[in-house]
């Protein structure tokens, strides 16, 4: 992480037993529900961005195209809530 600069506020866990070598346990946080809710955001992002892989109708080889599609993807789904 060092390399690419990000801090790690919190890790979001479950209780399995290998985090407790891996993680800093001041850093851990074990809660089900705000992991389930961590994995439905990723899920979500990696369905709606399908247009990153080549397997796909809607690929683009254009890097605008990729840059702007990710760009409006992100506004929408970040930030839609708080216009209203």
């Amino acid at each position: 992480m060092e390399e690419a600069k990000i801090e790690v506020i919190r890790w979001i866990t479950d209780s399995w037993w290998a985090y407790f070598d891996c993680l800093d346990q001041r850093l851990r946080l074990v809660r089900k529900a705000s992991l389930q809710g961590l994995e439905r955001k990723h899920l979500t992002l990696r369905t709606r961005l399908k247009r990153l892989t080549r397997r796909t109708i809607c690929y683009s080889k254009s890097i605008v195209v990729h840059d702007t599609a990710i760009g409006l993807f992100i506004n929408q789904f970040f930030f839609a809530d708080q216009r209203n």
